[in-house]
């Protein structure tokens, strides 16, 4: 390879500074005739590399068969609690090819996934096939429109070999960007290993990786107590979108919490149709754990198992630890509901919310699960006016506008620039079910144009236009179910 091809990635590795007993080294096997299907050319603008030299001399980095010099190939340990069960767990189809940094200065993590077997694969073969693949490229790509933080998909590349998964299908690796993989399973390990002087270490890491600014706060709390809270504010605010546009993750794991605050690992997920607060996606989710109505008492019940973890580092800093921690738990009950309030308040036009804006909030949603309207477009047809459609014919819906209407005047707020707030809250199209679903059945026949238009039109969600009526369009009776990309 040339000197260009050592100097694509200006990659250090400061996962590998910490204790080994949190990684492990991977050999990756050469993939048979890889071939660069997707490269995102507006991430790799942003990360601060060159396009065109990507495509050059990209595809050796994304298979997995060759690294720029300061590249690592390891898998990152840690723990989970899956549907609630605590088991050991790990990247096991998944290796960290190193960190960079952006354009912006931020520390990135670049990591290829579908890349074959590691430590810890438990039997699996470590690959992935094409659709889990597209249908993450899809997700990733259209919450970061949505302004959800989120991982990225940089490239999908096939390996030339065939994969099973309930038949046969092409094998292909995604190569995935976040702010870091760190997460809670992390501390969830580093706990439970009953090191001590490792947790501190890996709490000292993130510490210094996503919040430095908490060390400079003048207060005598345990800087790792702060730590804590930072975490906890960002998660609820990741879910408190996620609800505001109808996003059901599906495996809300304690390792597939990041400790950045991204939203990541898009396998059983998809965004509600019609409004039901008990709709599930995941196929083995058969109790409804994970649930739309169920992800804030997850993320509850995550963060708890967070504090569980960290809690020999703030009781060494603060007398009463337990309490302190117990009291900011229970306060991010009121902090959600007013996160959450906000947040839908922008989506019927108003910048603050109250109670009375609260109570249009709930009459709305009420109307709309009583009559099995959809999500997404009821909003779409009430910011645009749209009288003649289904939803807005409604005789209770039209009393609810009348109703809207009149508090708009309550509060002196001209009602234009209640639809522009509601225009830029209320996205005109989402990856809808039934268009995941087909755009991806058909590129794994070959015919790749409706997933490029499709992906097209979801980087600019808000954005009305003609080519998006086709993504607005689908079924009635269709039913969508989510599997795990294993």
């Amino acid at each position: 390879m040339t000197d260009k091809f050592d100097k694509l990635f200006d990659f250090n590795n400061t996962y590998e500074n910490l204790p080994p007993e949190f990684y492990r080294k991977v050999e990756l096997e050469p993939v048979k005739g890889p071939k660069l299907l997707y490269l995102n050319k507006d991430l790799s603008e942003q990360m601060g590399i060159s396009y065109d030299d990507l495509k050059e001399y990209g595809l050796s980095i994304f298979s997995g068969k060759e690294f720029p010099k300061g590249a690592s190939s390891i898998a990152q340990a840690y723990m989970g609690h899956q549907f609630g069960h605590q088991t050991m767990l790990g990247d096991g189809r998944a290796v960290l090819v190193g960190e960079i940094i952006d354009k912006n200065g931020n520390r990135i993590d670049i990591q290829l996934k579908g890349s074959g077997r590691t430590p810890y694969s438990r039997g699996g073969d470590g690959k992935a096939n094409l659709g889990p693949m597209l249908k993450e490229y899809l997700f990733s790509e259209g919450m970061n429109a949505l302004g959800i933080d989120s991982s990225r998909s940089l490239a999908i590349t096939l390996t030339g070999e065939k994969i099973f998964r309930n038949g046969f299908f092409d094998g292909a690796i995604l190569t995935r960007v976040m702010n870091s993989h760190l997460r809670i399973g992390t501390f969830e390990f580093a706990f439970y290993d009953k090191n001590p002087e490792s947790l501190k270490i890996l709490a000292d890491y993130a510490i210094d990786r996503h919040y430095p600014y908490i060390k400079d706060v003048d207060d005598k709390t345990s800087v790792y107590f702060r730590f804590f809270k930072e975490v906890s504010i960002r998660q609820i605010k990741a879910v408190a979108k996620w609800m505001k546009y109808g996003f059901v993750h599906g495996v809300m794991n304690t390792d597939n919490t990041s400790i950045s605050g991204e939203t990541f690992d898009y396998g059983p997920c998809a965004f509600i149709d019609e409004y039901n607060p008990d709709s599930v996606y995941s196929s083995i989710d058969s109790f409804g754990r994970y649930s739309y109505l169920n992800q804030p008492k997850i993320i509850f019940w995550n963060l708890g198992v967070f504090a569980k973890a960290i809690l020999p580092l703030v009781e060494d800093e603060d007398k009463e630890a337990v309490s302190s921690i117990n009291n900011f738990l229970q306060s991010l009950t009121i902090f959600y509901k007013e996160e959450y309030y906000k947040e839908m308040a922008k989506k019927i036009g108003f910048d603050f919310s109250n109670e009375t804006i609260i109570e249009l909030i709930d009459n709305l949603l009420k109307i709309m699960y009583n009559h099995r309207f959809d999500y997404t477009n009821t909003f779409y047809n009430l910011t645009y006016g749209n009288l003649d459609s289904f939803e807005m014919k409604e005789k209770e819906m039209t009393q609810w506008r009348n109703t809207w209407e009149k508090v708009l005047e309550e509060y002196d707020i001209d009602k234009n620039k209640a639809i522009d707030l509601m225009k830029s809250n209320n996205p005109v199209i989402i990856p809808r079910n039934y268009w995941v679903d087909q755009s991806i059945k058909l590129a794994e026949m070959g015919d790749f144009d409706i997933f490029e238009r499709f992906l097209k039109e979801l980087k600019n969600p808000f954005e009305d236009n003609e080519e998006k009526t086709l993504f607005k369009e689908f079924p009635d009776d269709f039913e969508y179910i989510t599997y795990c990309g294993t």
